[in-house]
């Protein structure tokens, strides 16, 4: 086992892997920017290194710099969280030049599968279904139009190295057709620095569902169970929740796909495989070679620590669990709280929190990094956490979810809770009658609440 691991994030996720290193044992090292010095993972790691200035590319995606602090400070392994370098083969690649292990899968699989479009011929060949769309990446603006054309609007244009909805915009027209695929072109040029693009039909009124796969290098694949994911902003997840109201059939088919797409590249460690659920068809969208943002709706209904699972198969450890043993126990929802203002069209809200108050009690989870007196910065991501709740079934998961909102205190700063309490407090959303068009179709009732 590993004795010393270097955290390559910030925010909540890095707050979450020191938590599991200290958990286990292993010592940590964090690393920050200028801009995050007071930031809680600085402060509960055991070490922690300033690697650059407040811009990312200064810091949290400067390779050299990580590098170097992991080996400066005698860390055997990084882990890189998820956004930033979680899905940069590069990185993975100098890590294991540099004699440290990644804590993720190889360089070579993330450039198969966390590039989309190469993910797509991969998934093509391996007999999973895919939606239509382009083969492989389109070459130039004329190459897609005539591609569009061939599969029809609505088209999806995305970025192949894309991820967390950026490098992605919709053409419901040859009119929108080239000032989207610009646009996404561009997004995903400052985002991921590559401008590769591929077009997919774009399947309307659809539910996204997602597996957790965890596997190890003596190939062993298990999935963890699935993830409903559809309740969405511009392609940015608000909320999650595990089961989704599939079928046992339906879930059956689409868990075996995710094992076959993992098992078609010999993946290892965590990951998930995304597909679009339309009545019972579904299509692999791609596959996120890293740890999401909502794993955690997953732990609460399996019992198992994703992130430290993760760590002991980086360590050459077997899964510690078979399929078999996987049994999913009640439901469990996830809201996102953004330091943001939903009313005035989700501007960023950073600022300093004057007063937190957190809810507590059975099946409450909050992971966050923020404080009475933490000052937000405006220069990464809004999220500020995550609350999770687990309940005995989903209705019991809802009013416990609610109820947490309710009482949840983050004074100084503009957030997103309110809104994610409509959502909740929505009789559709209740029933279960929701799709990807969810909060679009209903943004306006969403925004009546009281400030």
């Amino acid at each position: 086992m590993f004795q010393k691991v270097l955290i390559a994030n910030r925010g909540e996720i890095a707050v979450r892997i020191i938590r599991a290193c200290k958990q286990m044992g292993i010592e940590t090292v964090a690393i920050y920017s200028v801009a995050d010095k007071d930031s809680l993972h600085v402060q509960i790691a055991d070490d922690a290194v300033c690697v650059g200035g407040a811009k990312s590319n200064e810091s949290y995606l400067n390779m050299e710099n990580i590098v170097t602090a992991a080996i400066s400070k005698g860390a055997e392994a990084i882990h890189p969280g998820f956004g930033f370098l979680s899905e940069n083969s590069d990185f993975a690649n100098l890590c294991q030049e540099c004699g440290l292990r990644f804590i993720g899968p190889s360089g070579n699989v993330i450039d198969q599968m966390g590039n989309k479009s190469k993910a797509r011929e991969i998934m093509i060949k391996a007999g999973v279904p895919v939606v239509p769309g382009s083969n492989g990446a389109v070459k130039s603006l004329d190459d897609a139009r005539s591609i569009a054309l061939e599969i029809g609007f609505p088209i999806l244009i995305k970025a192949s190295a894309g991820g967390g909805g950026r490098g992605m915009r919709v053409a419901n027209i040859m009119d929108e057709f080239d000032n989207a695929f610009e646009t996404a072109k561009s997004e995903a040029i400052n985002a991921f620095g590559d401008g590769t693009m591929y077009l997919e039909k774009y399947v309307i009124n659809t539910k996204h569902i997602e597996f957790q796969i965890m596997a190890d290098k003596y190939g062993n694949v298990v999935h963890l169970g699935e993830r409903d994911c559809s309740i969405q902003r511009r392609n940015q997840k608000v909320l999650e929740e595990a089961p989704s109201l599939i079928s046992e059939d339906l879930r059956k088919r689409m868990g075996d796909a995710a094992i076959l797409a993992s098992k078609s590249v010999n993946y290892e460690n965590a990951g998930t495989i995304e597909f679009l659920l339309s009545g019972d068809d579904f299509y692999f969208i791609e596959m996120n070679t890293r740890i999401q943002v909502e794993h955690p709706v997953t732990e609460m209904v399996t019992g198992i620590d994703i992130i430290k699972e993760q760590i002991k198969v980086s360590a050459g450890k077997e899964l510690s669990f078979t399929q078999e043993d996987i049994v999913l126990k009640g439901h469990s929802i996830e809201v996102r709280i953004n330091a943001e203002d939903p009313k005035h069209g989700f501007r960023p809200n950073p600022g300093k929190i004057d007063l937190l108050h957190v809810p507590s009690g059975n099946g409450i989870r909050f992971d966050s990094f923020i404080y009475t007196g933490y000052s937000i910065p405006p220069f990464y991501d809004s999220m500020m956490g995550k609350v999770i709740v687990h309940g005995e079934n989903r209705i019991d998961a809802i009013n416990k979810m609610k109820a947490t909102l309710e009482e949840l205190v983050i004074g100084g700063v503009t957030t997103n809770q309110d809104f994610c309490y409509m959502i909740l407090n929505n009789a559709d959303y209740v029933k279960g009658e929701f799709d990807t068009g969810f909060i679009g179709m209903k943004i306006d009732s969403l925004l009546e609440y009281d400030e």
